[in-house]
């Protein structure tokens, strides 16, 4: 029995090892897939928003491989299964019958023959093409059989077009189709498509002037194959055979270089559709080189340019730097960098001095000479106009106005603001900036200011078609994807920053007034349709900007030199922009913003001075302002005057009959601001002089403009003397008066008409005083000191 036993038990024990060599091997071939077949790096691949290449970066590796393939294109596919794998749709991943066709070609035969399958390719590339042995063929067969079972053949074959070497550095079907006949693989025609599906079996036939004819040969004959096999007509095969074979690789299209760069850094190896306008950025590109060979005239040698959707933030038209060479920095992506804003913040101050009905939009600003904590701003042109609408100050970007409006707001307060709108740019507190962060203390980038600037764009007309409301997150940051949709936040009826109402009033006024003084040429630069425009040139003339937006469009344009050489004539006006208005003209029209009615009250606002009217106003108009306009005061400058019969002198009661008397209103500027004001308006009319007999009741006929009050007077140290030059100046509202200067007490001198002294004095304090004709004096404490504090 024990015999009888023996057998069965060694039968069992040999049936239980096979069923665990299977499970093994089951389990083997269920995991010997990698879950990544292929790891190698790819190259990062920038389209447009048509799907257009518009640039493309080698991969890490140096290979020109370019990430994988979403659909193979049907010539292609014809093309490689009847050359390579005509069973590809019917076998499990290898074919017996080619298998053991190229075993006996090989035994008899002194060439070699391979009878691997498409899928049994694809596991040799991704095992990096290991020695042709017959255990390496078996490994193959193994694996195969398996990425059959994970893939679909569709996906199988998207695999091997997308990793195949095509000759050189070149890998992937759609690498090939680019780098030989500079086209996507989509649009290969029958010829090219049999050129590449043949070449991959001998890369090397690619090299120009060598085995062309074996080239032609075999590519000839996979179409004669295709003809024969009805899978194209005569008329096709006879087309493809004509066609030229591919010669030397071809450089890729690089239309945004610097935003393809950009997008190597902070998406590598990946394919990335942007939303850049193909047409457009080459009308860009065109643009730039044109303005460039201009501005290189006067040693200008960089430049950038940016267009924004106002609506959606996406980027449409991207250019980072001037088509220049390497010793003048080309390759700095300028639309990234921070550079000094010029005056490009303005119009923020301006509407927010709107915002909170600090100001009108014609309201006039002060504009003389200032001294703040020995802050000592200058406007471009070195002059004051006295006063000024805040509009005018704005589009002539008076830096004067700026920055006493700006002390009058609050620095700490439009620092925050500016957080607000998202300007991440300026990472140090307000104190480091000062009063200068309204002329170009601060930096920011070209993205950051234009991405600004449409935002406020954005929020005034998502507040005209949407029901007055407002959105929470509306200062978001633009975006180059394609397929990126950016969340503005919810709804609301407050708004986020500015209401809708100083947003229009600003734009309107950055669009009415946009002729500078002075300039002969302006009109080059009107356009045929409306935007709000405001340049910027930093101090030493390093950066000259141009930002403008429709209300669906904002363009930012900077030009300078990327190491900061500054250059005479390096200005806004001049160097940036007539590049503006160029991209505008190529950009669709947009119109102009709607009227935020919602958000707009209508005031009587007094001609002359764009201040409420007052009672003494004689010439009052109609203007929609911002809502919170209604908190702002009455005009200052207009007052009832009592004139003489003739109305050419002025008279009070004490010297002139009440029923003789004549009461006219009258626009009266303090001193100081009707010294410069009258000067540069000639139809302004000072206050006629007092009848004689009559005398001025009151105080503020005179003003020292310099020196100011409780300012102190800084002498330099460093020429060797014991005694400097100072200058005396003073406005009085009499034109034909004289002034009798004294200090300490002791007579100076007169002068008359402009009243401007010189004056050695060495430093110490002193008592100023200043008497007219009619013995009207002022009296101010003066301290006179070296610069360095003795």
């Amino acid at each position: 029995m024990s015999e009888f036993l023996s057998p069965v038990k060694k039968l069992f024990i040999d049936h239980k090892i096979k069923i665990g060599v299977f499970f093994i091997i089951l389990v083997l071939w269920l995991f010997c897939l990698p879950k990544n077949l292929f790891k190698d790096p790819t190259s990062t691949v920038v389209n447009s928003s048509d799907s257009a290449l518009i640039g493309a970066r080698i991969a890490a590796d140096g290979q020109w491989r370019f990430p994988p393939m979403d659909s193979v294109p049907e010539r292609f596919e014809n093309s490689i299964l009847l050359f390579e794998d005509e069973y590809f749709y019917q076998h499990p991943g290898f074919n017996p019958i080619s298998i053991l066709k190229a075993v006996g070609h090989n035994l008899t035969k002194e060439t070699r023959r391979g009878g691997s399958t498409i899928t049994q390719q694809v596991i040799r590339l991704s095992r990096k093409n290991q020695s042709r042995t017959y255990w390496e063929k078996l490994i193959e067969v193994f694996m195969a059989t398996r990425l059959e079972l994970r893939h679909s053949k569709e996906d199988i074959l998207k695999l091997y077009a997308s990793h195949t070497p095509y000759g050189g550095n070149v890998v992937g079907l759609e690498t090939a189709a680019w780098r030989y006949f500079g086209i996507p693989a989509h649009e290969l025609s029958w010829g090219q498509s049999a050129a590449l599906a043949v070449l991959p079996n001998a890369p090397a036939l690619i090299f120009p002037g060598r085995n062309e004819q074996s080239f032609l040969e075999k590519r000839n004959r996979l179409l004669k194959k295709l003809w024969k096999k009805e899978v194209i007509d005569e008329t096709t095969y006879d087309l493809a055979i004509a066609e030229p074979l591919p010669q030397e690789p071809i450089p890729l299209p690089d239309v945004a270089p610097h935003l393809t760069e950009r997008i190597r850094n902070e998406h590598p190896g990946e394919r990335v559709t942007t939303s850049i306008q193909k047409s457009l950025q080459q009308r860009l590109n065109l643009l730039a080189e044109r303005h460039y060979q201009q501005l290189k005239s006067n040693e200008i040698h960089n430049l950038a340019i940016l267009v924004l959707d106002v609506e959606t933030r996406k980027v449409l038209g991207y250019v980072g730097n001037s088509p220049s060479d390497e010793t003048h920095a080309n390759y700095v992506d300028i639309v990234t960098k921070k550079r000094s804003t010029g005056s490009t913040l303005k119009p923020f101050l301006f509407a927010s001095l709107l915002d909170e009905g600090q100001l009108l939009p014609h309201t006039l600003v002060e504009d003389v000479p200032t001294v703040i904590n020995g802050y000592n701003p200058q406007n471009f042109n070195l002059t004051y106009t006295g006063a000024v609408s805040a509009s005018k100050a704005l589009s002539r970007s008076l830096n004067v106005p700026a920055v006493r409006l700006l002390r009058e707001y609050g620095l700490e307060k439009f620092y925050n603001k500016l957080h607000k709108m998202n300007m991440e740019s300026l990472d140090k507190p307000s104190s480091h900036y000062g009063l200068s962060l309204i002329l170009g203390g601060a930096e920011s980038s070209l993205w950051e200011v234009t991405s600004t600037y449409a935002s406020l764009a954005s929020s005034l007309n998502y507040f005209s078609t949407h029901s007055s409301t407002y959105r929470s997150q509306e200062f978001n940051k633009a975006t180059y994807i394609h397929d990126e949709t950016k969340d503005f936040g919810k709804e609301q009826f407050d708004p986020l920053i500015f209401g809708a109402g100083s947003i229009y009033s600003t734009f309107q006024s950055m669009y009415e007034v946009n002729r500078p003084e002075g300039d002969e040429n302006w009109q080059f630069f009107d356009s045929s349709q409306p935007i709000a425009w405001k340049t910027g040139t930093s101090f030493g003339f390093k950066d000259a900007w141009a930002i403008g937006v429709t209300p669906k469009y904002a363009i930012g344009v900077w030009a300078g030199n990327a190491d900061g050489e500054g250059r005479p004539g390096l200005t806004g006006i001049t160097a940036a922009a007539p590049l503006l208005f160029d991209v505008l003209d190529a950009l669709p029209q947009s119109g102009w913003f709607q009227e935020p009615f919602d958000d707009l009250v209508e005031l009587d606002v007094c001609e002359q001075s764009g201040f409420r009217a007052s009672v003494y106003c004689d010439d009052i108009k109609k203007e929609w302002v911002p809502t919170h306009g209604t908190r702002s005061g009455s005009c200052p400058y207009h007052q009832q005057v009592f004139l003489d019969a003739t109305e050419r002198f002025r008279v009070n009661s004490e010297c002139y009959p009440l029923e003789d008397m004549v009461a006219k209103n009258w626009l009266v500027l303090p001193p100081i601001l009707e010294y410069y004001y009258a000067s540069s308006n000639p139809n302004y009319q000072p206050l006629p002089p007092y009848l004689e007999g009559c005398s001025a009741l009151e105080n503020n006929l005179m003003e020292f403009i310099y020196p100011k009050n409780n300012e102190a007077v800084l002498i330099p140290k460093d020429l060797g003397k014991t005694n400097r030059e100072i200058i005396l100046k003073l406005a009085h509202q009499q034109s034909n008066t004289t002034i009798y200067w004294y200090l300490n007490g002791t007579f100076l001198g007169k002068t008359e008409n402009f009243h401007e002294l010189i004056l050695d004095i060495e430093p110490g304090t002193y008592t100023l005083t200043a008497v007219d004709s009619q013995g009207n004096r002022i009296q101010q404490e003066v301290e006179v000191r070296y610069a360095s504090g003795e």
